[in-house]
């Protein structure tokens, strides 16, 4: 707390004396009635209007020298030249039968709005046939469907649908000049003038005897019970057929100042529009008077009630009778239109906290108001709270930096009291609370913390120096206080809510989160409910200590940020930042209510509240502002939902066809709507494309979709207000086609393609795979056939022979035993050929007795010319590792017949076999002989090996067979020896 020290205490006192200052003014002032104003700043494309019409739908429309606007109470949707209207002064609209709206336009040309479209004489025939170069003044389609149309000239033109008909006078006093038509409820047609009244008779009017007659083609109307109803210069008249009665006399001051369209209510009350604004005459003779020396031309009433004027400062809506606003400002008497607080006495008077220093005080009854001036209008420039003490009849008001109390206010000589801090410190005040009950306690919310003053009445100051913290003082920045009907002090602060009961304190804040924040105000319902308007939160219910509900945007509020509360009876009242709710709250369930009607004035700047029985007080910005809020009777009927266009790809669609079918590449549409609505409610809307899927909400007016798959959509719009359900919704139904390709004939046509590609493929692969299959199996034939050229090959007929011959040298030296062992050698030999021969792969094993055999046959036939000698690496499994059968021999054979024969001292073969990697087996043929280049050059004519040659061409063809080939390397080895290498993969 700041503290400004004094020296002079005494020239302090004199100075508070000097600047208090009392008076009452006995002037009687009284109430406003709001109405709402819309002009160019609202969307009007002028301020000078000049008709207003509601169409069948809901929307208001007004004509002015600007253009026409079509209104659904939140957007003006202007049309103009550029729209299509023949000309931008229109001066009046209409609507027939069917639902067109006609515009009449000052150079007398027609046009009509349908279905989102404006038809003038360039595109519809019938315009162009109805233009006569006169201004029409009136427009009346008769129960035949027939259109009469007045001018401005002797001429009345009748539409039958078909035909048009002229009528023109020749008895120059009773000319057809701004007639207007009337049908009886009889069917025949009437037409009136400020010259004669004609009936039709056949196919001629004819001129009937009147007593009076319309002062213009203005100020006559078709009434719902088919009687008319005009001004003449004595007043309001009724005509039904030839019989006419004076409704109400006027006077001539009303009638000779260019009266306008008026409106006859169904009790015959009349509302007329003149040069000096807006008269509403009931049958008594009671007037009231709106829009004073405001140009008026036209009055209408729309479907709820409302009464629209049209004006050349814009239109005026005033609302339906028990939805009316009423203010109090500076115009009706009050010191200023900055209202910050109200309060009420039991006198049924008004007490209101004004700016500069003011308090002014209301008497219902004869709208009497005093005024209380407070000369220190620095110290008291705003009142933003007043209290009424109901045991002491006194009233209490505080600004920011100073308190005061108007003692006994129902006497003439009352006093006041301020509030002293004794040690001259300045004290910021937030908001303050005084018990009741007997009690005197005070307390009040400083930016310091919460001060209780514990006798009001006796003492009436307070000591910052004296404070006791956790008695008398709470430190930290303090919003509200509130004593509630136990006298319990609640307070709220920078930490949030605390409560102090018999001198003990509960800080609520430490258990419960919510409660940590700013809490704006604090009330109480006749349960002990403690209520709390909190600045984001919603409404918090307590009770006992916890919480019991919390409201919030979704249940209905108008906003999460409360400013101010009040309970009447069970129902809690809250201002917040975009609005007023009545919440009822039993306990258990809770009912938020909406006064969406009022927000046009009560939407924000609302710094107070009061209620009574009847009425519902407001302090704003703009001045006091009430209603009777048990006479309003909240429509829970939804609003009406249109879908005012809809455009796709920058073309608009016509509203008139049932269903469009848009080309594929227009894929992107976009949807207008709007709900009708002149109450200033909130209103949400949702939407869906198909029937089937969940609805989705918007507050957008406008949707667009884009890139949307092929495929029938039906576009469904609904809307509801606070205190409404879903209205029917609108529908709009839409095709958009799929390109040839997303076709189903074209879906069929590729997949039979698909299917047929899919065969031709599978056809072609499996006949692949049995020609390779059928390769194999050749190849494999090709393989036991060179086999057994292989196995003929060996069986070098040389070699038998020579083996024969060495049998029989043998058998004719009678050395029998040798002869045996080459002849079992031999059948042994031939026998493994025979059993290796049928396959392709033997073992290592097999593959090493067969070559053993063979070169020991050999051996005994060369004797030691031959040395040979066979290695195998002990990391071979002999028995595991397959060889291709009969791979060896023929390069063995090579070797002793054409490396090592040929030598006179012979020779030596060595056959190694080993790893080569994880994979691969090694072998290696390596002998002394001539070599295999020298054995080739040495030879004459052309040798062919055949052994050799049917080796290579097998392990090519087994190469093709097996994923692994085998690779051969045949070179000489210097000058002289030949070196076979051969790589074989290891078969898993």
């Amino acid at each position: 707390m700041k503290v400004i020290n004094k020296n002079n205490i005494g020239t302090l006192r004199l100075f508070i004396i000097g600047i208090l200052s009392f008076f009452s003014s006995s002037a009687v002032y009284s109430q406003s009635t709001y109405l709402q104003h819309f002009s160019t700043k609202n969307g009007l494309p002028s301020n000078a209007c000049f008709y207003t019409l509601q169409d069948s739908k809901g929307y208001i429309w007004v004509a002015t020298d600007a253009g026409v606007s079509r209104f659904d109470g939140k957007i003006f949707e202007t049309f103009s030249i550029n729209d299509g209207l023949p000309d931008n002064q229109i001066l009046q609209v209409k609507e027939d039968k069917s639902g067109k709206i006609w515009f009449l336009a000052l150079n007398g040309q027609l046009s009509y709005f349908y279905n989102g479209k404006i038809y003038n004489e360039t595109n519809n025939h019938l315009l162009k046939l109805l233009k006569f170069n006169a201004v029409i003044v009136s427009f009346f389609q008769d129960s035949k469907g027939r259109i009469w149309l007045g001018t401005n000239k002797n001429v009345l033109v009748m539409y039958s649908g078909k035909h048009i008909t002229k009528y023109i006078s020749a008895d120059h006093d009773r000319q057809f000049i701004n007639t207007f038509i009337h049908e009886d409820e009889t069917g025949k047609i009437w037409a009136v003038s400020n010259t004669s009244v004609r009936q039709l008779d056949g196919d001629k009017f004819k001129v009937v005897p009147h007593s009076s007659l319309p002062i213009s083609y203005k100020t006559a109307v078709n009434l719902p019970d088919k009687t008319l109803a005009y001004l003449d210069p004595s007043g309001l008249k009724i005509r039904k057929g030839n019989e006419e009665k004076l409704q109400v006399k006027l006077n001539t001051g009303l009638l000779n100042n260019d009266p306008g369209y008026f409106h006859v209510d169904q009790n015959k009350d009349l509302w007329l529009s003149n040069a000096s604004g807006i008269y509403h005459i009931e049958s008594d003779g009671s007037t009231r008077r709106y829009l004073d020396n405001i140009s008026s031309s036209q009055v209408i009433r729309d479907a709820k009630g409302n009464m629209w004027f049209t004006t050349s400062n814009g239109i005026y809506m005033l609302p339906q009778k028990n939805e009316r606003l009423y203010v109090i400002n500076k115009a009706n008497g009050l010191s200023s239109d900055l209202v910050k607080s109200v309060t009420k006495d039991h006198k049924n008077r008004l007490w209101l906290g004004l700016d500069e220093a003011n308090i002014n005080i209301v008497d219902q009854q004869d709208y009497k108001i005093s005024k209380i001036a407070l000369g220190d209008k620095k110290k008291y420039n705003i009142i933003k709270q007043l209290a009424f003490d109901t045991s002491h009849q006194a009233i209490y008001f505080a600004s920011d930096y100073g308190l005061g109390r108007i003692n006994d206010i129902y006497k003439g000589n009352s006093n006041i009291d301020f509030l002293q801090e004794t040690s001259s410190s300045m004290f910021v005040i937030k908001s303050f609370s005084i018990s009741s009950g007997g009690r005197k306690t005070m307390a009040l919310a400083l930016s310091s913390g919460v001060v209780i003053i514990p006798d009001r009445i006796r003492k009436f100051d307070f000591s910052s120096l004296t404070f006791k913290e956790g008695e008398d003082f709470f430190h930290n920045r303090s919003y509200r206080v509130f004593y509630d009907q136990q006298q319990r002090l609640w307070f709220s602060n920078i930490n949030g809510l605390s409560e102090l009961y018999d001198g003990k304190l509960y800080n609520f804040f430490e258990k419960q989160p919510l409660l940590t924040k700013r809490i704006n105000d604090i009330q109480e319902l006749p349960d002990h409910t403690i209520v709390l308007a909190t600045d984001g939160n919603g409404l918090l219910f307590m009770k006992e200590g916890r919480i019991i509900k919390v409201i919030t945007q979704e249940d209905g509020l108008a906003d999460n940020i409360c400013k101010r509360l009040f309970v009447k009876n069970n129902q809690t009242w809250v201002v917040t930042n975009n609005g007023i709710n009545r919440i009822y709250f039993d306990g258990e369930n809770a009912t938020v209510e909406s006064f969406e009607y009022t927000n046009a004035l009560l939407t924000d700047d609302v710094n107070c509240l009061y209620i009574d029985d009847k009425n519902a007080y407001f302090a704003t910005n703009n001045g006091l502002v009430y209603f009777a809020y048990n006479q309003s009777e909240h429509n829970k009927e939804a609003p009406k939902v249109y879908i005012t266009s809809v455009v796709n790809n920058k073309n608009k669609l016509g509203m008139n066809h049932p269903d469009h079918v848009l080309d594929p590449s227009n894929n992107s549409i976009t949807f207008y709507y709007s709900a009708i609505d002149f109450q200033n409610k909130n209103i949400l809307y949702r939407y869906r494309l198909k029937a089937d899927a969940p609805w989705t909400e918007t507050k957008s007016r406008r949707l667009e979709f884009s890139s949307l798959e092929p495929g029938e959509y039906v576009f469904e719009l609904s809307a509801k207000s606070n205190n409404s359900n879903w209205s029917a919704p609108a529908k709009v139904s839409f095709i958009l086609e799929a390109h040839f390709w997303q076709t189903t004939w074209f879906l069929i046509l590729v997949f039979l393609l698909a299917g047929f590609a899919f065969y031709k493929v599978a056809v072609i692969v499996t006949r692949r795979q049995k020609n390779k299959e059928q390769e194999q199996l050749l190849l494999k034939n090709k393989i036991l056939m060179l086999e057994q050229r292989a196995l003929q090959a060996m069986m070098n007929p040389h070699f038998v022979f020579n083996v024969m011959n060495s049998i029989q040298h043998y058998i004719n030296t009678k050395d029998t035993n040798s002869a045996n062992k080459i002849l079992t050698g031999f059948a042994k030999l031939i026998r493994k050929n025979l059993e290796i021969c049928t396959r392709s792969f033997i073992s290592l094993e097999e593959e090493l007795d067969y070559l053993e055999l063979y070169l020991s046959l050999e051996k005994k036939r060369f004797g030691d010319k031959l040395v040979y000698q066979i290695r195998v690496s002990s990391a071979i499994d002999k028995e595991e590792t397959m060889v291709p059968s009969m791979i060896l021999q023929p390069y063995i054979e090579n070797a002793i017949w054409h490396g090592i024969m040929p030598k006179e001292e012979g020779g030596k073969i060595d056959i190694l076999i080993d790893l080569q990697g994880p994979d691969h087996l090694i072998i290696k043929i390596i002998d002394d002989g001539v070599g295999i280049d020298n054995s080739l050059r040495d030879k004459k004519g052309e040798h062919q090996s055949k052994g050799m040659d049917l080796t290579k061409e097998r392990i090519n063809l087994l190469n093709q067979v097996e994923a692994n080939p085998i690779q051969i390397n045949v070179q000489q080895t210097g000058i002289s020896g030949t070196f076979v290498s051969i790589s074989i993969p290891l078969m898993p």
